[in-house]
Parts: C-alpha cells; sequence; structure tokens
C-alpha cells in the first residue's frame, strides 16, 4: 500500500515539473526578457531542440495523464464462487511501457540541457557572434573571469547556467519517478501485487 501510494504521488508530481521545465525552456528565448536575439537567430543551439517545452513538458504532461488513468482504472475480470466476487486486476505491463517513455522523454531532456550546458552561450564578443566557450567542454563554468567574453546579450553566461541547470535537474527528477513507476510495475506483474482479492459484496 505504501509503494502504491508513492508511485501515484510521484505521478502527480511529474505534472508540476513538466510545466516547469516548459516555463524555463521559454525563459531561454528570452535573454533579460528581450525578444530580439530569437527573433534573429542568436541564441545557443540547443534552445531549438524544445527538450523543455516538448519533451519535458507537453508529452510529459499527457504521459502522466495516462499513467494516472491507468493507475485509477479498474481493469479487472469478474467470476462468481458461491457468494464471493472476486476481482483481479490486470497486469500493469502497459503502465510499465509508458512509464518506460517517460524515461526516454527525460533522458533526452537531460541530455540535450547538458549539451547546452556545457558548450556554452551564443554571444558577440570582440571578434563577433560566436560560441566563445565551445572548446572548453564546460570548464568555463568554473572559470568565472572568462564570462566577460560575451558582451551580448547581457549577463547570458550567468542566464544559461541558471536555466539549463534547472531544466537538467528537473529532467533528471523526471527520470528518476519514472524509473521508479518502471519498476514498480514491473514488480507487481513479476511478483502478482496486482492480484488482490476484493471485499465480498454485502448480502
Amino acid at each position: 500500500m505504501f509503494l502504491k501510494n508513492c508511485s501515484e504521488y510521484s505521478i502527480l508530481a511529474l505534472i508540476p515539473l513538466a510545466v516547469w521545465s516548459i516555463v524555463v525552456n521559454i525563459l531561454l528565448y528570452f535573454p533579460n526578457g528581450d525578444n530580439t536575439y530569437a527573433a534573429n537567430n542568436q541564441l545557443t543551439n540547443y534552445v531549438w531542440y524544445f527538450q523543455g517545452i516538448c519533451f519535458g513538458g507537453i508529452m510529459m504532461i499527457i504521459l502522466s495523464t495516462v499513467l494516472l488513468l491507468v493507475d485509477f482504472y479498474k481493469c479487472s475480470s469478474t467470476c462468481c464462487s458461491g457468494k464471493q466476487l472476486y476481482h483481479i486486476h490486470c497486469s500493469r505491463l502497459g503502465s510499465a511501457l509508458f512509464a518506460l517513455l517517460g524515461v526516454l522523454f527525460s533522458g533526452y531532456s537531460l541530455i540535450i540541457s547538458s549539451l547546452g550546458l556545457s558548450q556554452g552561450p551564443y554571444c558577440r564578443t570582440n571578434t563577433g557572434w560566436s560560441y566563445p566557450f565551445a572548446s572548453t567542454g564546460g570548464g568555463y563554468l568554473v572559470a568565472s573571469s572568462t564570462w566577460s567574453q560575451c558582451l551580448e546579450p547581457g549577463y547570458i553566461v550567468e542566464w544559461n547556467i541558471i536555466l539549463f541547470s534547472i531544466l537538467i535537474a528537473l529532467s533528471a527528477l523526471q527520470g528518476i519517478i519514472c524509473l521508479f513507476k518502471v519498476i514498480y510495475d514491473v514488480m507487481g506483474v513479476m511478483c502478482g501485487t496486482h492480484k488482490i482479492l476484493a471485499q465480498p459484496d454485502p448480502i
């Protein structure tokens, strides 16, 4: 019962995580609230993979809704033996497959966001628009003295670091929740925890 409650509540948690992923991904298009850079395609290329909007956001909301419906839908076969009425719950194999999709979606968002963080922002330097930190392999993250190379947009390094880091954290949480759901449902199928005898109906 405890694991069942944890499974349901964790799936519910996917929805706010997905909403935050959408919001954070959208903010990446507007450094300092300015939409000029998105219109001129002067943003890091990893914001155009829609990892937070599509895979960590909309698809995760749809997925969590399906999983909740599966959890609350009683797919059962009924058989009568005297005055006893038994309900044998169907296996949650389908639920496990949907949760596995969630692992893949969150994994995609995690990988793309990590690559965006490692590459660094696309910004204007003294030599023009470029990726000044692409060759550092993410080393610029601990070398804040080099961030001044980016002249425009203002504070774009900090903007990208914060938002991509949040996306990484959100997608990691989503992946953990979906993986827990996969394990829970597979264990339920293998161990037969979903074959539960209902209480007999009152006479």
